[in-house]
């Protein structure tokens, strides 16, 4: 049997398998950093970053991953109070339109319109942060990253639309998707840099 050589690579199966893998665990983590809600933004980010790293073939790890984690909350905790707020916001709307106020269906619309482009814009934001950013300036470049590229931003709804289902049908199984709507972040981000 021939040995293998120094420069064999995986193939491709491999590593899309690899890759998923890492996304799935990421998400395991990110999940973990989320509990307290207010650091969502910063378990993201943290996820997304240390997706990149994976991709790029450079050191990664639970250690980097806490280390980012750390270093993004200081001033993602601030985004994911103001996350929190705008949930609440748009829980009182939706009461208000239940209640059967004039035009309440179409103020409901907006309110949930309003606040997905929110989460995408936060998701954007974190996908694209790194040590030394100011959350405020990723959200505003992230907000307009929202707006001009709407397939970037569709596709990340519909990432959260896949984890809503797979909570819907396995509660468990939205914890490890949320690496997949990271990598997919990630990759929106990547495609917008480049074009």
């Amino acid at each position: 049997m021939a040995a293998r050589s120094a420069t064999h690579r995986p193939s491709r199966l491999a590593t899309g398998f690899g890759v998923f893998a890492e996304c799935l665990l990421t998400g395991v983590w990110m999940t973990l950093a989320a509990l307290p809600l207010l650091t969502a933004p910063a378990a993201f980010a943290a996820g997304s970053r240390h997706l990149r790293r994976h991709l790029r073939d450079e050191a990664s790890g639970w250690r980097l991953f806490a280390a980012d984690f750390a270093t993004a909350a200081r001033g993602g905790w601030l985004v994911g109070l103001s996350g929190l707020a705008a949930l609440w916001l748009l829980w009182l709307n939706l009461a208000a339109v239940r209640a059967g106020l004039p035009g309440g269906s179409f103020t409901g619309a907006v309110c949930v319109l309003t606040f997905i482009a929110a989460v995408v814009a936060v998701l954007r934001a974190a996908a694209a942060w790194h040590p030394g950013a100011r959350w405020r300036d990723l959200l505003r470049a992230a907000a307009r990253r929202t707006v001009r590229d709407p397939a970037g931003s569709l596709l990340l709804v519909g990432g959260f639309a896949v984890v809503a289902a797979s909570a819907w049908f396995m509660a468990p199984l939205a914890v490890p998707v949320t690496g997949a709507v990271a990598a997919a972040a990630v990759a929106v981000e990547t495609r917008y840099a480049a074009r």
